[in-house]
């Protein structure tokens, strides 16, 4: 759909101020500032405002979606991450990019229809914590209800699947179990970085013919919960036969989707390891750009092959693939702690030493104080950082994050003297 003509002023000055949020995520040689991104914030306020004038109170109505709602959200995602990068993660703007996640996630759930208890309550606990930074927002702005218009999204769909495994009766249980087991084994299969062959998928199709077979006993009393296992059991005869026929190679359409992909997945699990010391927040909103341009390429639930009719061979690899990135985004996005990124150094040597201190702890009474000067050291030099008590920045500027990092030190603190006590005594 065209922008209409009253909102071009306002879709010309998102993109400028998408320009420079651009321009802030490429400068690496810079810590992000809260003085220019809170600034950014509060022009994209203005512009979501002026957005909700013009269209009278309905900013997602799906009909008048268009190249503006686009910008926006690219722009709500980057701020999402700046925010977060500054240590601001409890305030209404860093949670827009974990609600997409997590609203995509769901997504990739219900298209694929298996899912636990739980990882529903992973999500639920997720959506609960983003509820409660909305509603302690006091602003009655436009952006904080385009928020919770989302989270009511993201709570609908949730409660949804939610139903669907609570509807399943105690005699089906196990059954509903074992098929999830296999989807899991499928997923594994798909996601294989070296391949799979078509044994192991022939072993997977062996034990579910088994379960096919074991529910005809079962389903004499007419359980509750029927009508969704033989849709999970239809549903997995048809992915194991999709990967079975993708064993040598996907369909030609889809192979550069899935190279894709795998990149993707195999980058994000790289940083899913190394995240807390290398990556800087918006570096994830490349990522989230590369799975929204995939998703795009759905047409009725499927990837389609532009020159045919027929759905080509290998969704199933394709989705199997979208949701463990997402599960690894979500993840990342789930354990940022609010410190900036100018004190994630600091933040992360405390966590170190904590953690080794708790260690030697556990090995009980240490041979001598001599073996904790390692950590008195370390201890000293962080503690030697701090200006009149607080962490500064190369600037002189105090980042967010201070009252975590000095209880982090306090508590190292707190072990070390126990110990030298017990290595004294």
């Amino acid at each position: 759909m065209s922008v209409p003509t009253k909102e071009i002023p306002i879709l010309e000055n998102l993109i400028t101020i998408r320009h420079r949020l651009s321009a802030l995520k490429k400068d690496r040689e810079a810590h992000p500032d809260a003085s220019l991104i809170i600034p950014l914030y509060k022009e994209i306020e203005t512009q979501v405002e002026l957005l909700n004038e013009t269209r009278t109170g309905d900013i997602w109505n799906a009909a008048s979606r268009n190249r503006l709602n686009d910008v926006l959200d690219d722009i709500m995602a980057l701020l999402s991450l700046f925010f977060m990068s500054i240590g601001r993660n409890r305030e209404s703007p860093a949670v827009y990019v974990q609600l997409v996640t997590v609203e995509r996630y769901l997504d990739q759930l219900s298209h694929m229809g298996t899912y636990t208890d739980t990882i529903l309550l992973e999500n639920q606990e997720r959506l609960e914590d983003i509820e409660n930074i909305l509603y302690s927002d006091a602003s009655d702005s436009t952006f904080v209800k385009v928020l919770k218009h989302k989270l009511e999204k993201c709570k609908s769909s949730l409660s949804v699947l939610l139903a669907n495994t609570q509807d399943v009766s105690e005699s089906l249980k196990p059954l509903h179990d074992e098929l999830i087991n296999l989807r899991r084994k499928l997923a594994l299969l798909a996601q294989k970085p070296t391949g799979y062959t078509a044994a192991e998928v022939n072993e997977i199709q062996k034990k579910l013919r088994e379960l096919d077979n074991s529910k005809l006993q079962l389903f004499e009393s007419n359980p509750k919960g029927k009508a969704l296992i033989e849709g999970l059991l239809e549903q997995l005869h048809e992915e194991s036969q999709d990967l079975k026929a993708s064993t040598n190679s996907v369909s030609e359409s889809l192979a550069p989707i899935v190279d894709r992909l795998k990149q993707i997945k195999s980058q994000l699990e790289r940083l899913a390891l190394t995240h807390k010391w290398t990556l800087r927040e918006t570096d994830l909103y490349t990522y989230h750009l590369q799975l929204q341009e995939v998703e795009k390429l759905r047409m009725d639930g499927n990837f389609k092959d532009p020159n045919s009719d027929a759905i080509p061979e290998g969704q199933a690899v394709i989705n199997f693939l979208l949701r463990g990135c997402y599960r690894l985004m979500a993840k990342m996005l789930s354990e940022n702690v609010p410190v900036a990124e100018a004190l994630m150094p600091v933040h992360n040597q405390l966590s170190t030493v904590r953690r080794c201190l708790v260690e030697v702890t556990k090995w009980g009474k240490p041979d001598s104080v001599r073996d904790l000067y390692p950590y008195q050291m370390k201890l000293a030099s962080i503690d030697n950082m701090r200006v009149n008590g607080t962490f500064c920045d190369e600037e002189g500027n105090i980042p967010e994050g201070q009252a975590i990092c000095v209880a982090l030190l306090n508590e190292c603190y707190d072990i070390l003297h126990e110990l030298i006590a017990l290595a004294d005594a």
